[in-house]
């Protein structure tokens, strides 16, 4: 593995590890590379009224947003499921706003990475919103 996609992974491991689940035990960890290089890792963060607890990858994306970043260029996502889980629609929707359809998606467990799909593979026909006539605006 790359140092830099050893990177990704150390960070979406220990942001799994930290991950507040404490109704479903489903440990998820995510790290975006902003265009920078820079790392931004987020968690999964469940609440007792659910589903107001969001996702790992969403924390991921605020934080490199909340870091004045705009654009994704690798993602590693790392859950306790067997086989490790991909991300949900919505965060597929919500890397899509920030990737490109070539961008890496890794995904994998506390182990290691065990497949990489591109963007355009998770999300296939993304919307977007220049994918709207101007008028319906």
């Amino acid at each position: 593995m790359s140092t830099s996609r050893q990177a990704l992974f150390n960070a979406a491991r220990t942001a799994m590890e930290n991950a507040h689940a404490p109704y479903s035990f489903f440990r998820v960890g995510a790290a975006v590379r902003g265009a920078s290089g820079r790392v931004y890792a987020g968690t999964n963060v469940e609440n007792a009224s659910y589903p107001e607890g969001w996702c790992a990858e969403t924390s991921a994306i605020a934080a490199m947003v909340t870091a004045g970043e705009k654009r994704i260029e690798e993602v590693c996502v790392l859950s306790t499921g067997e086989p490790p889980a991909t991300p949900c629609g919505g965060c597929r929707q919500r890397l899509a706003e920030f990737a490109g359809p070539d961008t890496p998606v890794h995904i994998g467990g506390p182990k290691g990475i065990v497949k990489t799909w591109r963007m355009d593979e998770l999300l296939p026909a993304a919307f977007a919103l220049q994918d709207q006539d101007e008028e319906e605006l």
